[in-house]
């Protein structure tokens, strides 16, 4: 004859009158229902094949060139080639990227120009006089 299963840790667990019971052992939140655990079980069923798969090639006497892991795959992927959940082009977006690719180029031509006016005003003052200088 077959027994019933045993009642669970949660169910087992009294709490003491000066300590009040932890969320982790509160029936309501750990007990799941079945088609949770269920999913559980498929979740965990997965991770064992993949794992089992990767030590079946990682421990291969004549292994191949990659050992591909299916986990760092679909990782690279989402960091690498789908960027779109991640990236929304908008006005701030737009704005930042402009700022950062042209807002350096503008500053350097704008100092080299300011530079340059002043070192010719000084020229044209008799204040400065001009270096010999072959290349520049």
């Amino acid at each position: 004859m077959a027994s019933a299963p045993p009642p669970s840790v949660a169910r087992l667990y009294r709490p003491n009158r000066f300590v009040s019971l932890p969320a982790e052992l509160d029936p309501d939140t750990y007990d799941t229902s079945p088609e949770k655990r269920r999913a559980e079980a498929e979740r965990l069923a997965i991770r064992s094949q993949l794992k089992r798969q990767y030590l079946l090639q990682l421990n291969n006497p004549s292994p191949p060139a990659v050992i591909e892991d299916p986990a760092l795959i679909r990782w690279a992927y989402a960091k690498s080639q789908n960027v779109y959940p991640t990236f929304r082009p908008t006005p701030k977006t737009s704005f930042l990227g402009a700022a950062y690719a042209l807002g350096p180029l503008l500053f350097w031509i704008a100092v080299l120009k300011a530079h340059r006016d002043y070192k010719e005003k000084r020229i044209q003052e008799g204040k400065y006089k001009r270096p010999f200088s072959v290349f520049f």
